[in-house]
């Protein structure tokens, strides 16, 4: 499915914005850019998970019974 898909790299999305944020700690003189950048690789992130849920409709799951 495609939204399976996309949620599958807004995850990735977020585990980019950790990784940022984590190098960030190690590298004062650039920590502020790096969390700016990581916000919006966040912010990106959640608006794919928006997308998918107002455009694509929930995942079809098993009927329920």
């Amino acid at each position: 499915m495609p939204s399976t898909e996309i949620l599958q790299e807004a995850h990735n999305l977020h585990g980019v914005s950790t990784r940022l944020d984590s190098i960030a700690e190690q590298h004062p003189t650039i920590t502020e850019a790096l969390l700016v950048i990581a916000g919006n690789v966040r912010s990106i992130a959640a608006l794919l998970e928006v997308l998918v849920v107002t455009k694509m409709g929930p995942e079809p799951g098993p009927a329920h019974s």
